[in-house]
């Protein structure tokens, strides 16, 4: 499909008449392009945006896998196995995407890489084992972006995650950690002690 094109074709893909495309370029509200002989061009691109974004089946299936920490590293590989051999069975072209990293947290590499495929339309297909692997809490958020993008999203294990103690108790952790720097900046011996007996409370939890 040309990106440029003539008045007539233009008014046929905005459905309305060429006389108020004239009316619109006086009014100043839709200026076309103008070639050497002068002729009016008008780009399609802009026009009609949905007719150039790319076709489902041309966009690509990319699989999200996630854990929260080093130690989870295994898990991470077993995580990522179960995707591509999932995405293999189905016939599909696929990539993986990974994050190591708390699910509270919005700024990870992979999920920004993943969130900006999705927007910019080059995502068909979204793969995750389970729904708390793209976020903690929020993942909703995700799903209805990409409902918004025409993406399918694929949960394949709609249980509950094994790793689903471990990961909230070490979330959980991180939390503690981050107030107890600033709690203990006030030299508050109360303030030092409740922290280390939540802190120790939810390891013994996650044991």
């Amino acid at each position: 499909m040309d990106r440029y094109v003539a008045i007539g074709e233009a008014s046929e893909a905005l459905g309305v008449s060429i006389t108020t495309l004239r009316r619109w370029e006086v009014e100043g509200k839709l200026i076309p392009e103008r070639t050497a002989g002068r002729q009016r061009r008008y780009d399609l691109s802009k026009l009609k945006p949905e007719l150039f974004h790319a076709a489902p089946q041309d966009r690509k299936t990319i699989a999200y896998a996630r854990v929260s920490s080093d130690d989870q590293k295994d898990e991470l590989e077993r995580q990522k196995q179960v995707l591509e051999l999932y995405c293999a069975k189905q016939g599909w072209t696929f990539e993986v995407i990974a994050d190591l990293g708390s699910g509270m947290n919005y700024n990870k590499k992979g999920l920004k890489r993943l969130l900006d495929e999705v927007i910019e339309g080059r995502v068909g297909r979204l793969v995750i084992a389970h729904k708390d692997r793209l976020l903690r809490f929020g993942a909703e958020l995700i799903f209805a972006i990409c409902e918004a993008k025409d993406v399918e999203v694929l949960i394949i294990n709609k249980g509950v995650d094994t790793t689903f103690e471990e990961d909230l108790a070490k979330d959980v952790l991180e939390i503690i950690t981050v107030f107890s720097a600033r709690l203990y900046g006030s030299r508050s011996r109360k303030n030092q002690k409740l922290l280390d007996g939540v802190k120790q409370a939810v390891e013994a939890a996650s044991c």
